[in-house]
């Protein structure tokens, strides 16, 4: 577990095992040097099954805005008040130990093996904390930043339990969960939804992209700007030599602007 700090008043603390002391004396685990914190502000209690407990001190304490008096079970995605200071406690995933794979055995039934079938619907993060990152959609799933989510993003903009994703013939039905920050398909914002390939997700800044492995992403064909048709036109006139070519050069520049200005009209 760590404690992230959104507004930049302390480095991201990753808990030791036993006490993490948090204050102002030097001697705290987590020294914060705002105003109102205290020398034994609290104590934030990690035991070898990875439970945490909060206990509090002398300073004004709080959990997700309930001042504590008692010691109090925390979990991830928990904010923590430290008088005017904020953290969120964060899961910090524990990486597996590496091990030389061995060959798996030889069926000599002659039984043909089946190939794990490739999952339809991907989520792949473009932008903030899951980018980068794929997520396979094979049945339904909710997105959100608890730590028990099917799919969770440890970001502040993300509500705890933020929408639920159902994968369909027609593509992913997308529902949102009564979020703070709103759920978006191609920027819009959507009460429910259905995306397909290509289209994207946004769920406040954090934005991902929806794709099918084994398919093109449909194209996006925009329209050309006033300058560009102006320059299409003038490349593709005849080439003359003179005064006539200029002047007919000059006539099919003042056509093409023309004809981008009534189209702006026309929009």
């Amino acid at each position: 577990m760590k404690l992230f700090f959104p507004n930049g008043e302390h480095p991201q603390a990753l808990l030791s095992t036993g006490e993490n002391r948090v204050g102002n004396a030097s001697t705290a685990q987590i020294a914060l040097t705002a105003p109102n914190i205290v020398a034994a502000h609290c104590t934030i209690e990690l035991d070898e099954s990875e439970a945490v407990t909060l206990l509090p001190g002398d300073g004004v304490t709080t959990v997700n805005g309930k001042p504590v008096a008692t010691a109090t079970p925390l979990r991830a995605g928990d904010l923590l008040g430290f008088a005017d200071v904020q953290a969120r406690l964060v899961a910090v995933e524990k990486a597996g130990l590496s091990s030389v794979p061995r060959p798996a055995p030889v069926d000599d039934s002659g039984a043909t093996r089946v190939r794990m079938a490739v999952p339809k619907l991907v989520l792949r993060g473009v932008s903030g904390a899951a980018f980068g990152k794929t997520f396979p959609i094979s049945g339904p799933v909710v997105i959100g930043r608890q730590a028990d989510c099917d799919i969770s993003i440890p970001s502040e903009e993300i509500s705890r339990r933020h929408a639920q994703l159902k994968p369909t013939p027609a593509g992913l039905a997308v529902e949102d969960l009564g979020s703070s920050n709103g759920t978006y398909i191609n920027g819009k914002r959507v009460q429910s939804g259905l995306m397909r390939p290509g289209e994207e997700l946004r769920l406040d800044t954090i934005r991902f992209l929806l794709v099918a492995p084994g398919l093109e992403m449909p194209g996006t064909t925009r329209p050309a700007t006033a300058a560009s048709a102006a320059v299409t036109a003038v490349s593709a006139a005849p080439k003359r030599s003179g005064a006539g070519g200029v002047i007919a050069v000059v006539v099919l520049v003042l056509a093409a602007a023309a004809a981008a200005g009534w189209y702006v009209f026309l929009r």
